[in-house]
This record gives C-alpha cells, sequence and structure tokens, in this order.
C-alpha cells in the first residue's frame, strides 16, 4: 500500500519542488511546505522528519534524508530522496535533477497508462459477448424440451426439464461469475495513477 501511494504523489511532490525552489524558496522551507500534506505518505514523512528536526532529536538534514531513503519503496520516491540527500551533502544543482526526473517519470506514467489502455482493450467487447450471448445460448438451451415434444421427441431421449433448469441457472451463475472475474482482472492491472 505504501508502495502505491509513494508512486501516486511522487511526480506531484516533483513538481512542487520544482514549483517552490524555483521561486527561490530552500530545500528545507520546500520540505515542511510538503509535509504540512496533500501528499499522502510523502507528506507523512517529511513531516515526521521535519519534526525530529525542530525537536532536536536527530542529527541533521542529510541522516534524516538517508534515513527515509531507506523507508523508500518505490524506485521514483527513493530517486528524489537521494537528489535530495545529494544537494545536502555536496551541494548540486538540485533544480535541474528535479526536473529530469520529473520528466522522466512523466514519461514512465503515460507508458503505463498507454500499456493499460491497450491491455484493456479488448474487456469491453469480452463483458458485452459473455454478458449478452451466454444468456441467450442458455435461454435457447432451456426451451429445448418445449421444441423436441412431441413427434421429435421419439427420436431423442431427453433429460428431465429439472435437469435442463438446473443447467440453465447454473449456467448463468458461471456467467455471472466469469464476468465479475474478467472485471477484477482489468481492476487489478491498473497503474493506479
Amino acid at each position: 500500500m505504501r508502495k502505491l501511494d509513494e508512486q501516486r504523489e511522487v511526480l506531484y511532490v516533483i513538481r512542487t519542488l520544482d514549483v517552490l525552489m524555483a521561486s527561490g524558496v530552500g530545500l528545507e522551507a520546500a520540505i515542511h511546505t510538503i509535509g504540512s500534506g496533500g501528499y499522502g505518505i510523502i507528506s507523512e514523512d517529511f513531516s515526521n522528519m521535519m519534526g525530529r528536526l525542530r525537536k532536536g532529536s536527530s542529527r541533521g538534514l542529510g541522516p534524516e534524508l538517508k534515513t527515509l531513503m531507506n523507508k523508500a519503496d518505490s524506485e521514483g520516491y527513493r530517486r528524489l530522496i537521494n537528489t535530495m540527500y545529494t544537494n545536502v551533502t555536496q551541494n548540486t544543482d538540485i533544480l535541474e535533477t528535479i526536473r529530469k526526473q520529473g520528466s522522466r517519470m512523466e514519461e514512465e506514467r503515460t507508458e503505463s497508462v498507454k500499456k493499460y489502455i491497450e491491455e484493456l482493450g479488448a474487456v469491453p467487447e469480452t463483458l458485452l459477448s459473455i454478458g449478452m450471448i451466454g444468456p441467450i445460448i442458455l435461454a435457447i438451451a432451456g426451451l429445448v424440451p418445449q421444441l423436441m415434444g412431441g413427434d421429435l421427441g421419439a427420436f431423442m431421449q431427453l433429460p428431465p426439464t429439472s435437469t435442463i433448469n438446473s443447467v440453465v441457472n447454473g449456467g448463468l451463475i458461471a456467467t455471472l461469475i466469469g464476468m465479475v472475474l474478467i472485471g477484477m482482472k482489468a481492476h487489478t492491472k491498473d497503474p493506479g495513477l
């Protein structure tokens, strides 16, 4: 759950850092702003980190970022924290690096969405086919005893009506379960963006 939340929010955090730092806000103030809320688990992490810094119960921003880097589950969030850590320890150009990371992450998200759309391309047709054709075929199977009565019944031995009704009802339930499973499969492939 944490990884999904990090993946969902990290691009917004990068864009916010870009805007704040481009307007002259320092890294620590930008971290404090993001820690104020609105970015899920990342806001919680930043808020806890800034709380420890304010209390004086930490060894500084660098070690706090290093600890947070080890805690991060998603690759994008880990890269962001590493960029921030490198800026604090080596005074690098964080703004340019964050912009590149944001652009790369945006491309990755676009590719994930395209892949998701391609994978779901056949799902509506499949659901429509199963949901419409299945019950029609089962209804025809349920009518067979009435159609085969009379002279045609002499050529073939049909199962009892109760057996045919059980098969039709079981088929309708199987059709419904199949539709639910296809929907669940589509839902589990959601990139979560």
